[in-house]
Parts: structure tokens; sequence; C-alpha cells
């Protein structure tokens, strides 16, 4: 897929994405429980300030604060999106967005990924959306937006994505070696 556009809440709606609601108010935002795929958008653009620790919940001994330098880092200039997740399996939209926001809070809650946005200054002012689609696309569509954002911001994975998930190249006669 080629980005036709910056992803911003405006596209992002018009691919069948809606919530947009800070992480506070998910208890009361209906969020589906089926499977799909969700971001994190910060609307305003200026630089960040961070906080110097987490008040994200530890998860097994770890503790999810890191330097103000590894977090300048990792932040993509100009971009809304700042965290691309699945909520495949079991979990579905509902609960995955509910662990996320827990650990958020300081509470553990299972939900290492994307941790870097509770040292955001302005992490109460962020916005959650998600998409419900069928488990077996969760991942396929995960990966084609990070591709997508990589591919507008010269090759950047979204502030709060610490990895690139990767495709799986199809085995053909021509990579079997």
């Amino acid at each position: 897929m080629s980005p036709t556009s910056e992803l911003t809440q405006k596209t992002l709606t018009e691919r069948g994405f809606c919530g947009f609601v800070p992480f506070r108010e998910l208890p009361d935002s209906n969020v589906p429980t089926e499977h799909g795929i969700y971001v994190v958008i910060r609307t305003d653009t200026s630089p960040p300030s961070f906080l110097p620790t987490s008040p994200a919940g530890h998860l097994k001994g770890r503790d999810p604060s890191v330097t103000a330098d590894k977090l300048s880092d990792a932040w993509v200039d100009g971009a809304t999106i700042v965290y691309i997740g699945k909520a495949a399996g079991q979990d579905g939209l509902n609960q995955r967005l509910a662990a996320y926001r827990r650990h958020g809070t300081g509470l553990l809650a299972g939900h290492w990924g994307g941790r870097y946005i509770w040292q955001l200054v302005d992490s109460d002012a962020l916005l959650v959306a998600w998409r419900p689609m069928p488990e077996e696309d969760a991942s396929e569509a995960e990966q084609d937006l990070i591709d997508e954002f990589k591919e507008l911001h010269g090759g950047a994975l979204p502030f709060a994505n610490l990895r690139n998930n990767g495709r799986k190249v199809p085995e053909t006669d021509a990579n079997v070696g």
C-alpha cells in the first residue's frame, strides 16, 4: 500500500477507525469486543516534553521508565500517530485497550508494548481509535499501517512502537533453499 496522505484523524476516520477518545474515557466508550487494530494519536504536533519517570506499571520487575534521550531519539517530528497496535486472540479490542489504559495508571496489566506514551507529559490528552476486523486480518492490517507510517516518515517507526513486527514471507520455490 502506498501512502496517499498523512495519517490524521480525518484519514483514519475515512478508513473506518472510530473512537478517538482519551484513555480515561475508554471504560464508557463501548469499545467493541471484536479483534482489530488500534492507534494512539497526539493531536498536538509541537515538540513533546517527557516525564523523568513513567507512571506505568512495572511488569515482571521491569521499570517502564527510559531516559529522556531515548525518548527523544524515538520521537517522530510531525507525526500524529504515536503507537499502532493490534488486538487478536481472545483479548479483543475492549480487553486489550483496557489493559493498556490500566498499565498507564500504574497497575499491573500485561500490556508492555507502547509504554513510551506514558512518559509524555501530555499523555492524558492522547486519543485512542480502533477499527474492528476479523482476527486473521489484524496482524496484516497492523503491519500495513506501520509500513505506511514508515514510508511517510523516512523509515521511522511510530514513537512507542519499539519493534517492527515484520511480515512473514510466503514460502515459494524462489526463496526455498
